[in-house]
């Protein structure tokens, strides 16, 4: 069983989705994605693995989205990909990809709808939110 996930270590989202792997016992194939981008291609798959469309995978904060002009409606999901290509801090992260399917896992927790085994103890995300009894359950935030 594979689990990859395009990871971001500095970024909180990114750690707490990759802990949240690692609770459920899977070590993950983990991409460094800003140090290995995924290319064109993989874009494009994982982009339709997702079922999303192009502008949902664009990373807004801190990147260059702006000097860019990304949000004009002119690109076309092909150019907006290559610019991901271009400047990978443009992918929005954490992507995970698990034999139960792919996701953008933001919050974290939606990762936890693609993961094949269950988490084994309880888990709490960085920012101190309970997210995993100590029973293994989910617990439902509001």
């Amino acid at each position: 069983m594979t689990i990859t996930i395009y990871h971001n270590p500095d970024c909180g989202t990114s750690r707490n989705t990759l802990a949240l792997i690692r609770n459920s016992g899977a070590e993950p194939e983990v991409i460094e994605y800003l140090k290995q981008p995924p290319g064109k291609a993989k874009l494009q798959e994982l982009i339709a693995a997702m079922n999303m469309p192009v502008r949902e995978l664009l990373r807004k904060k801190d990147t260059p989205y702006e000097a860019l002009d990304l949000d004009d409606g002119k690109w076309t999901d092909d150019e907006l990909i290559n610019f991901m290509v271009a400047h990978p801090i443009l992918m929005n992260r954490p992507v995970v990809v698990t034999p139960v399917g792919t996701r953008l896992c933001r919050p974290s927790e939606v990762v936890l709808d693609i993961l094949p085994a269950p988490q084994l103890s309880e888990f709490i995300k960085e920012d101190g939110e309970k997210v995993i009894d100590k029973e293994g359950n989910r617990v439902l935030n509001k």
